[in-house]
């Protein structure tokens, strides 16, 4: 039977390289010079600092840029509430990987509504979908990518025909 995995993931390599592109584009930008800020990658964490919070929105602009231009979709980032402490801006930005129950629930929940002749179960952080014909599954597919599906960085992976 055809089958194939809805998961939520990111490369973390090609996140790495993202916040070292957006530290060398920091460093070079006119309007951050002679300012200290930085970006920093801490397991699934992105730690943004400079010196007022204005910067971080600026920052959190680049960083976004640089992790869709590596192909990493930006719906994965969980952006905290800046944090001010005189001198010194913080934030936090967490790169989500994986879908929780709930988030898996519900699109078990989407696929069963769509009356397509599919199964979908929860295997721990991700979806298996299963069906007897590719059509049926590729209809799946199309209908978490369409307009009125999840808010989430989906992937469709280990297509077993």
């Amino acid at each position: 039977m055809p089958s194939f995995d809805i998961v939520s993931e990111f490369d973390k390599h090609e996140a790495s390289n993202a916040v070292d592109q957006a530290n060398r584009e920091i460093q070079t930008r006119f309007d951050f010079k002679g300012v200290t800020a930085s970006f920093e990658l801490g397991g699934d964490t992105v730690t943004l600092e400079a010196e007022v919070d204005f910067q971080l929105k600026q920052m959190l602009d680049v960083l976004r840029n640089k992790l869709i231009a590596r192909g990493i979709d930006a719906r994965c980032m969980d952006i905290e509430e800046p944090v001010l402490s005189g001198v010194r801006a913080r934030q936090e930005v967490a790169l989500k990987q994986g879908l929780d129950q709930k988030e898996a629930k519900d699109i078990v929940k989407r696929i069963k509504e769509s009356k397509l002749k599919v199964q979908a179960q929860i295997q721990g952080e991700k979806v298996r979908v299963t069906g007897k014909k590719r059509d049926d599954l590729q209809a799946v597919m199309a209908l978490l990518r369409a307009e009125g599906g999840p808010d989430l960085p989906l992937q469709f992976d280990n297509f077993r025909d």
